[in-house]
């Protein structure tokens, strides 16, 4: 799979130079940005992804559902509702 993909990239890099009218091997200096571009991209991904699983595991610790409360265990062995607290099965 990952030939395939690698493939695809240089193939799309390859038009991006069609383009751009830019030899093949590139001059270094440009050929220098597409390594600094790679070295940047392959160390951003990391970065990106932990701060976007961190603000989503955030944003689930503050969310409305995960205050809502858990139903405590009476000594009969039933459920308390959550919506009722301090609320017995005796009628009045």
């Amino acid at each position: 799979m990952g030939y395939i993909i690698s493939l695809g990239v240089g193939f799309g890099v390859g038009l991006l130079y069609w383009l751009l009218k830019v030899q093949s091997p590139a001059p270094p200096l440009i050929a220098l940005a597409g390594l600094l571009g790679m070295v940047l991209g392959e160390h951003a991904i990391p970065v990106v992804k932990a701060q976007f699983f961190a603000q989503s595991a955030a944003v689930e610790a503050a969310s409305p559902s995960s205050a809502l409360p858990v139903p405590a265990p009476m000594p009969d062995g039933s459920t308390q509702k959550a919506g009722a607290p301090g609320a017995s099965k005796q009628g009045g």
